[in-house]
């Protein structure tokens, strides 16, 4: 079972983007859908949870409110496959995620803690700068579309990426296991959609078709989420971490393939060079933990 849960969540995580631009409606209505699906699946754990790991209050506030944050890193992504595509957006994403979580571990949990370390790690946040950089390569007439909307895009993914990392390092602060703050996490990651419903007026889009087409997303994000945590657990963080940095790959390739997105030769010729940096980067970043 070591190498099924160390490959479901690349397959799970690099098709979901893809089933997500196939549901004809708005990132609005994917992120609700998303949330409630991965919601489901985080009920439908509660009885696998050993007793021993029940947390307390404020363990699963904090994890709520991981929940919460990851909302604003997803709808981010769900808008960039709407402005500037699945092919584009994914590598970006997923290096700004690496260079963000990379710099927390440093920064406040005090990983690459020598000087070798260090070295290493930062030409790995380098290869991951210049594999995002590359892979917005684009040109006139492909799926980006003009040049202000993917800076605009870029910057946006940027800015929401922030909810990624802040996702990523409150888990690493708590002692509880992973499995055992899934759930809490999904009640964070719906609580947090509908307040953004609300504050928007857009409460309306809960009984569209597309929201309830966008389950689907969140059980498929919950086949990973859950596969990671049982990847770590056999195989160790490092191996199933990098391992699962491979799920980029299907979804840009996914995207230009499956979605038909358009690229001109040399964009695809650079895209696919910062995806192997990007991996690069990933192992780089991770090995020196």
């Amino acid at each position: 079972m070591n190498i099924v849960y160390m490959l479901l969540p690349v397959l799970a995580w690099g098709i979901l983007p893809l089933a997500v631009a196939r549901i004809n409606g708005k990132p609005i209505n994917q992120i609700f859908g998303t949330t409630v699906g991965t919601l489901i699946v985080g009920l439908i754990t509660l009885p696998f949870i050993k007793a021993a790991t029940a947390l307390d209050g404020k363990t699963f506030l904090m994890a709520a409110l991981a929940g919460a944050f990851w909302v604003v890193g997803q709808l981010g992504q769900y808008t960039g496959y709407a402005k500037i595509g699945v092919s584009e957006t994914m590598p970006i994403s997923t290096g700004l995620q690496l260079i963000g979580t990379s710099l927390v571990g440093v920064v406040i949990f005090g990983e690459w803690a020598s000087t070798n370390a260090k070295i290493w790690g930062f030409i790995g946040i380098a290869l991951l700068i210049v594999g995002a950089i590359l892979t917005s390569v684009s040109a006139s007439g492909t799926s980006e579309g003009s040049e202000k909307n993917q800076v605009g895009t870029i910057i946006m993914l940027v800015c929401t990426t922030l909810g990624f990392i802040i996702y990523n390092a409150i888990p690493r602060a708590l002692s509880a296991s992973g499995l055992a703050i899934f759930f809490p996490e999904s009640v964070g990651m719906v609580v947090a959609v509908l307040i953004y419903l609300l504050f928007t007026k857009q409460m309306k889009e809960i009984k569209s078709k597309s929201s309830r087409q966008s389950l689907l997303a969140g059980f498929i994000f919950s086949i990973a989420a859950t596969t990671y945590i049982l990847s770590v657990k056999d195989n160790g963080v490092n191996t199933a971490f990098v391992v699962s940095q491979l799920s980029v790959v299907i979804s840009t390739l996914g995207g230009m393939i499956f979605l038909h997105e358009k690229k001109s030769k040399e964009a695809i010729f650079f895209t696919i060079t910062g995806l192997i940096l990007i991996f690069a980067g990933a192992i780089l970043t991770t090995i020196m933990h």
